[in-house]
């Protein structure tokens, strides 16, 4: 370690001779360059790590410094910014980190490069470095408070938290010292000493200001001490900074301030943050952030609202020209809207959308908003994992920003936007917070109206806007959340729904974006249900879309090759040579009763689903198998549903050497796909009797129900959307549990009386419902008689 410890660091690096300036370690300082052979040396650096040597010249008048005219102590700074003002000068921003010491000077054209060596500083230890330390803080608070420093409130915390070395530097870098003086502090390595002449130095300046005031007053006082009296020559010749610019920046945004008409408590710190900023040096990095801070502060819709559209007939034929159906979400809208008309300043809606891809949450968003009259925004949440994205940075942070919530208040220029947030079941949580926890004060209509951005650092009110969640799934989105939200659900289209949209939506959006006219295109009713049968299988309507897309592309080939009167008429028989081969078959084709084989109804984030359960019976030793990828809740649902039908054997007269010479295989097709869920045990155990009774099972019929070891069926979820996948593959008999009764008034009428729905309490209703032949009575007897004669053999 001694040994490393040792070890001289040196660097090869481009050198910046800076005039009338000292750079300290830990100080971030702008300056401005002009001279080529700078301008050539910091393009060298930024190329390379962004590192660069910056020493001071000894004579300020000289343009072109040879080795002998720089000092040989200077340090490496890290480039943090570079800005181009016109074709000569630019402006450079840079952070010091070290001391450093010229060896060499490898070559002086087009550029200074030389090579240095670290210079390592003498710490200071001590209750005496600690005594020092305190008086010189005191001695520097002193001093800003007399000079009516701008950066006073930031600089003495971050000084409190330094050693002594870097805060002999910072304080360094703060004073109005001649070149000399602050080179002499530069290469003082011995952090004590560097310290004590701090004090003296302070001590000195402090006098020098009250001295000043007696002689002239306290204003000339403080206007004869400036950048000029002090000897530093902040920018090179040439560069001058107008103080009628700068007060006339100051002016506009005190307006902006006024105009704003901000709260009592956003005033206040707009006008703290002005008065700060019209003392600081215009060119420093903390009046940008001042700056920055004020333009966003200046800029949000304080007391600027959308007039609303309240007329209910207007909302209502909005509504209805965007979305076909989706009744719910319309008669939300319209109860609020008359809501509106009675109450002046009704709390905020929250309305959580939950519902299959492609049927509309998001598109609703934007209807909403044109049927209220009110701007309308959105953001994706899909992969957000920062809780900074929703409550912003502090200001502390370098290229801090306000969170996506505030961005999006000022982009829509209004107070009570419709406010669209997208995907938030896709939300992440990694170590920079949990997003989802920040989201419920926005969503909370009890807490939104004092929401708190980081970076604002102040209130704003967000309850006059109208949130709208959207998700595909709920079992992802945090409780607490979730019951923030006033959730509509939005489940897949009727095959009916999906041809009513195509026809007067899909079909007339596609061909008005491809350039054609009615004349063009006929696309029959048939042809559409039959696009929507063999090329789409999906709870929304994206697909569809796409496919109608196809047609219209290769329309538009015909129409340019053979001329604008061009008509082409699509049929069900000719729509094969515009979509290919159909890409699903109707499960009409597999309704043959067999043995063994059930079929059960699936809700997935993608809508309803039909599932075919296989069961085979092989010779073994009673072990029971299951594939097609299960999940660990249907596997426990199949082992309860084994469970129940070893417990009937003795009662149906099934095998009973089951368990012993048997081995039963559960097989669910579409092994690449996961399946979850308990709603399967009715259908499971139904192919297992099936199987083991050998009486076919009637295809005709689709079932869903959690099942007991009492043979009891329990409610499931997602009912809606199991019947519209049965009633789509063309089944018209269900079996769902008695306990979903209360289901069916969201279930379309149209569907209710084509679909039979048994609802069931018990297994063995589902048996006689389902089997296509009843177990014969006289096996049941025969087993009886047997059992009577077991015991007079056992003796």
């Amino acid at each position: 370690m001694q040994q490393e410890n040792r070890r001289e660091v040196i660097e090869s690096l481009p050198l910046i001779p800076l005039r009338d300036m000292v750079v300290f370690p830990s100080t971030l300082v702008p300056f401005i360059i002009g001279r080529e052979s700078s301008i050539k040396a910091l393009e060298k650096a930024s190329s390379k790590g962004n590192l660069v040597f910056l020493s001071a010249q000894m004579d300020a008048s000289i343009d072109t410094p040879q080795p002998c005219d720089i000092y040989s102590m200077g340090i490496i700074a890290k480039i943090i910014r570079v800005v181009k003002i016109d074709n000569k000068n630019i402006k450079v921003i840079v952070e010091g980190k070290k001391r450093y010491r010229i060896i060499e000077f490898l070559s002086i054209h087009p550029f200074h490069q030389v090579l240095a060596k670290e210079v390592k500083e003498i710490p200071a230890e001590g209750e005496k470095t600690k005594e020092i330390l305190g008086m010189t803080l005191a001695l520097f608070e002193d001093y800003l408070k007399l000079r009516k420093h701008a950066s006073f409130n930031s600089i003495i915390p971050s000084l409190k938290e330094n050693s002594p070395g870097r805060i002999s530097d910072i304080i360094a870098s703060h004073l109005y010292l001649s070149l000399d003086e602050k080179q002499n502090i530069l290469e003082t390595t011995n952090q004590i000493e560097r310290l004590q002449r701090m004090n003296y130095i302070l001590e000195g300046e402090i006098l020098k200001i009250h001295s000043s005031l007696k002689m002239g007053g306290k204003t000339s006082g403080k206007n004869k001490y400036s950048y000029k009296q002090s000897g530093i020559k902040v920018f090179p010749p040439g560069i001058k900074v107008k103080k009628q610019e700068k007060n006339n920046e100051i002016e506009d945004i005190r307006k902006k301030i006024a105009k704003a008409k901000m709260p009592k408590d956003a005033e206040e710190k707009a006008n703290k943050e002005l008065e700060r900023l019209e003392v600081m040096p215009p060119m420093s990095a903390e009046a940008t952030v001042g700056r920055n801070y004020l333009d966003w502060i200046t800029s949000l819709p304080w007391n600027k609202k959308s007039r609303e559209k309240r007329e209910l007939k207007i909302a209502e034929r909005i509504l209805n020209e965007d979305h076909y159906g989706l009744e719910k979400v319309k008669e939300r809208i319209l109860e609020y809207l008359s809501i509106r008309q009675l109450v002046k300043n009704p709390k905020g809606v929250v309305l959580g959308f939950i519902g299959p891809p492609g049927v509309g949450k998001s598109s609703l968003g934007s209807s909403i908003a044109r049927a209220t009259g009110r701007k309308f925004i959105r953001i994706s949440l899909g992969g957000v994992r920062d809780e900074a994205e929703i409550r912003g940075h502090r200001r502390t942070y370098i290229g801090a920003y306000p969170g996506r919530i505030i961005q999006m208040i000022k982009k829509a220029g209004t107070k009570n936007p419709v406010f669209l947030l997208d995907e938030v079941d896709k939300m992440s949580v990694d170590f920079r917070g949990d997003p989802a926890s920040a989201l419920m004060e926005v969503l909370d209509p009890e807490q939104n109206s004092t929401f708190l951005d980081h970076y604002i650092d102040t209130e704003f009110d967000l309850s006059q806007v109208i949130f709208i969640v959207t998700a595909n799934v709920m079992h992802t989105i945090p409780r607490p959340l979730f019951d923030r939200m006033e959730v509509i659900r939005l489940p897949g289209y009727t095959e009916e729904e999906k041809l009513q949209i195509g026809k007067r939506f899909l079909l007339p959006k596609q061909m008005k974006a491809h350039g054609l006219k009615e004349k063009n295109l006929n696309l029959s009713n048939k042809s559409l249900q039959k696009l929507i049968r063999a090329y789409t299988r999906e709870a929304g309507v994206r697909n569809l879309e796409r496919e109608i897309t196809s047609i219209c592309r290769k329309v538009v080939k015909k129409v340019v090759t053979k001329g604008k009167s061009y008509k082409e008429s699509i049929s069900p028989r000719n729509l094969e040579n515009f979509l290919g081969i159909p890409r699903f078959r109707r499960t009409e084709i597999d309704k043959k009763e067999e043995i063994g084989v059930a079929v059960g109804m699936a809700w997935t984030e993608f809508g309803g689903e039909l599932l075919t359960f296989e069961v085979t019976k092989i010779h073994g030793k009673g072990n029971f198998t299951l594939t097609g990828q299960l999940g660990d809740v249907m596997q426990e649902s199949a082992q309860a549903a084994f469970s129940y039908v070893r417990g009937k054997m003795f009662e149906l007269n099934v095998v009973r050497d089951l368990h012993k010479n048997f081995d039963i295989h559960i097989h669910v097709p579409e092994a690449a796909t996961p399946k979850e869920g308990p709603s399967a045990g009715i259908t499971l155990a139904t192919a297992i009797i099936s199987l083991l009774m050998n009486i076919p099972v009637n295809k005709n019929v689709a079932m869903s129900g959690e099942l007991t070891l009492k043979g009891k069926v329990l409610s499931v979820g997602g009912i809606k959307e199991k019947l519209l996948a049965a009633h789509r593959e063309g089944i018209r008999e269900v079996i769902f549990p008695l306990e979903n009764m209360c289901d069916l008034r969201d279930i379309p009428k149209n569907i209710k009386a084509v679909m039979k729905i048994n609802f069931v309490e018990t297994m063995d209703q589902v048996l006689k419902i389902v089997l296509s032949k009843e177990i014969p009575e006289k096996i049941k007897d025969d087993f009886e008689r047997e059992e009577t004669q077991e015991p007079s053999i056992a003796n």
